[in-house]
């Protein structure tokens, strides 16, 4: 650490916490878009992007969106799920997991997650289902991922619905099944600040064509695909995604395993500065997963006696921008008066740690290797 600390030099860098890499293959590929995306190819495109990325996340069906929080709007809608039914969701997350639970009228349970993974613990998860539980959200948090295949039988068993949430964690995978290839329905994000980005966007992956057929419905206004006459069958949504972002998407799936490797590069030039220290803790990679690392992540010791909003400030100032760790959702105004808001705000101690000293450092695709020794520096200068 005295190393780090010594090194530490006077010019001021800004450094991103997320941001894309964008080549001159996404450049022509959306201005070919723009070009031919039109009349009888209005959705080549389009069609194209869902075909390669149900192929590379292993599923049969793919369903371009605006964003994760449309797909998994449209996941619970789909499976009919509504007011009187629950539906559990990790309490270390962020609110797009859990609010689409609220927009279909069902309530959520918020489930304690592992704290070494950071995902759903599936212990958590067994003693909060009941005779109320339609579904569980698995949220592959910061590109980890939780023991799905231990959820999958699990919910199989409880016959209830398993939807992954893969939104940070394309590219990764646990055994031999990349994330998004778990459970009835998983979802993905293609916000700006993601490894593989539509600057706004999601997708819905799916085996099931009962499955696919309901989404295609729902996000279309209710219309049966290929309805020309407007003749809608039922009251639903507006959920699609433009040929241009469909194009950048494309032009990212083919850079995908270029992306990722610089994640795992970022993220291992963290581990060899950081790593090593016992009052800090990283994204963990357990044997038999492989980690995207879409954010390098930090949770500080209690011990140390610095929070996550004291930490960001100090390095704030010396132009190194973090983001916090997801605060526990059961704690936020937006669930104080949760039915399960309570319970969750005592019992999920794992979470409440999390949220209270986690802090993601900057991730961004374009950070050099001298990037990544200043914001040490600095993390290691703040915390002394």
């Amino acid at each position: 650490m005295e190393d780090l600390v010594s090194a530490l030099d006077g010019a001021v860098r800004h450094l991103p916490v997320a941001g894309p890499s964008i080549t001159d293959h996404e450049i022509d590929l959306v201005t070919e878009a723009v070009r031919t995306a039109w009349y009888e190819h209005a959705n080549d495109i389009t069609e194209r992007f869902e075909r390669s990325f149900a192929q590379r996340v292993q599923r049969r069906f793919a369903v371009s969106l605006p964003s994760c929080t449309a797909a998994l709007h449209l996941s619970l809608a789909a499976l009919n799920i509504g007011p009187g039914d629950e539906v559990i969701v990790a309490d270390a997350t962020w609110i797009a997991s859990s609010a689409p639970i609220t927009y279909v009228g069902a309530t959520p349970i918020f489930a304690d997650v592992d704290p070494v993974t950071w995902c759903l613990d599936v212990a958590s998860v067994t003693s909060l289902i009941n005779d109320r539980t339609r579904a569980v959200i698995a949220v592959d948090l910061y590109g980890g991922m939780a023991d799905l295949p231990a959820l999958e039988r699990l919910c199989q068993a409880r016959g209830i619905a398993l939807i992954e949430d893969a939104a940070e964690a394309i590219g990764s995978t646990f055994g031999e099944k990349p994330a998004g290839a778990f459970g009835d329905i998983s979802t993905f994000s293609f916000h700006g600040s993601k490894t593989l980005t539509t600057g706004e966007g999601g997708m819905l992956v799916t085996d099931d064509p009962d499955l696919l057929a309901r989404v295609h419905m729902l996000r279309d206004h209710g219309r049966t695909p290929g309805d020309v006459a407007f003749f809608n069958q039922e009251v639903a949504f507006k959920y699609k995604m433009s040929s241009l972002q469909a194009a950048l998407g494309q032009a990212q799936l083919d850079r995908l395993d270029e992306l990722v490797d610089a994640k795992r590069r970022i993220f291992g030039w963290y581990q060899g500065r950081l790593g090593h220290l016992p009052h800090l803790q990283l994204n963990a990679e357990p044997d038999g997963t492989f980690n995207s690392y879409w954010m390098s992540t930090v949770v500080i010791d209690a011990s140390v006696g610095v929070t996550k909003e004291a930490l960001a400030v100090r390095l704030a100032e010396r132009g190194v921008a973090t983001r916090p760790f997801f605060h526990q959702l059961s704690s936020l105004p937006a669930y104080a008066d949760a039915t399960d808001g309570h319970r969750a705000r005592h019992a999920n101690a794992t979470s409440q740690r999390l949220g209270q000293y986690g802090l993601n450092l900057p991730s961004a695709l374009r950070l050099t290797e001298d990037d990544v020794d200043y914001a040490c520096q600095h993390l290691l200068a703040a915390l002394q």
